[in-house]
């Protein structure tokens, strides 16, 4: 089936799965490290993929995205098979990936980073809506992008994705190395994102910052999925999550 075909598929029904991931294994060169991911993704929904270093949280994140050179299995995407597409075309769905690194552009001002991505649907952010999502941003339009505080570029990073007009964002590790009142924002941004309909999938080390702003929570180890925990039930389970986290 041509790029074109698997894009003009059907859409799944307003509320279902949005995303639904198969058996996907993935490669660094000859290095297997994902092995048969298997989870689902409601409409509007917020769930974390939790773990170890190394237990291939991100490399899911990549392979969903389509910028993992080697993958295989299934990703559906809103009724869509992704797998043999290439990233751009992914993109064009409407799945934004945030890294954790942000990718900031060094020589680029704040604001020409802010307006570098091109939008690929409908009803992506207006500036004004950024601003009022990340005030901070407005005041430091002519900064460069990499003088901005760690925060800040956090912020810039989201908000660039939330520009283009995807609906489902991939979020890896979004309060790494920030202050707490930082990581209080950017929780308090994502429980407004879903309040607007978004969905997503969130990285995360911190299982305390997890738990304020998750659905679901799938336990990532040794590139699987090994368990499944709904966040009502995250503390009636919790030293098996520590167990599994190693904390």
């Amino acid at each position: 089936m041509t790029e074109a075909q698997l894009m003009e598929r059907p859409q799944a029904a307003a509320g279902g799965t949005l995303l639904k991931v198969a058996d996907l294994n993935g490669w660094y060169g000859e290095s297997h490290v994902l092995h048969g991911m298997n989870f689902e993704v409601g409409a509007g929904e917020v769930v974390t993929l939790l773990g170890r270093n190394g237990a291939g949280k991100t490399t899911t994140l990549k392979a969903i995205m389509g910028i993992l050179a080697r993958r295989t299995g299934s990703v559906i995407h809103d009724g869509r098979e992704t797998i043999k597409l290439p990233s751009r075309a992914i993109a064009r769905m409407g799945i934004a990936y945030c890294p954790e690194e942000r990718a900031i552009f060094s020589s680029l001002s704040v604001e020409e980073n802010l307006m570098l991505p091109p939008q690929v649907k409908p009803g992506g952010f207006s500036n004004e809506q950024i601003f009022d999502l990340f005030p901070n941003l407005k005041e430091r339009l002519s900064s460069q992008g990499t003088k901005l505080s760690g925060g800040e570029q956090q912020m810039l990073a989201i908000a660039r994705i939330l520009r283009t007009g995807a609906k489902l964002l991939l979020l890896d590790e979004p309060t790494e190395g920030l202050a707490p009142v930082i990581v209080q924002h950017i929780g308090q941004t994502i429980a407004r994102l879903k309040q607007e309909g978004f969905t997503i999938v969130l990285v995360e080390q911190n299982f305390r910052f997890a738990a304020s702003v998750a659905d679901r929570h799938y336990v990532v180890d040794q590139g699987r999925v090994v368990d499944t925990i709904p966040n009502s039930e995250l503390e009636a389970n919790i030293d098996k999550l520590h167990a599994y986290l190693g904390v």
